[in-house]
């Protein structure tokens, strides 16, 4: 999967093992080295942290599946009120 990126913070893996044994999932990382660019919460209904840019790949009518999975999920919430 390529993104596109622009940013100049990183997750500091140092703290990495704690999160993970809190809950925190590493769900994507970046090939050419140890950094971490996805992470989730299993079971939450949508926790998503990303440090790429989805509206760069977005169209009004192509969303990124970030934005797509961000209104079901809202839209589930919503049902469930």
């Amino acid at each position: 999967i390529r993104e596109r990126h622009r940013h100049r913070y990183e997750f500091n893996n140092a703290h990495r093992p704690i999160l993970e044994k809190a809950g925190l999932r590493i769900s994507g990382t970046y090939p050419k080295g140890d950094l971490v660019e996805v992470i989730e919460i299993p079971g939450h209904p949508w926790f998503v942290a990303c440090q790429f840019h989805p509206e760069f790949r977005s169209k009004p009518d192509v969303p990124h599946p970030l934005f797509r999975g961000f209104a079901e999920a809202a839209r589930r919430h919503a049902q469930k009120s």
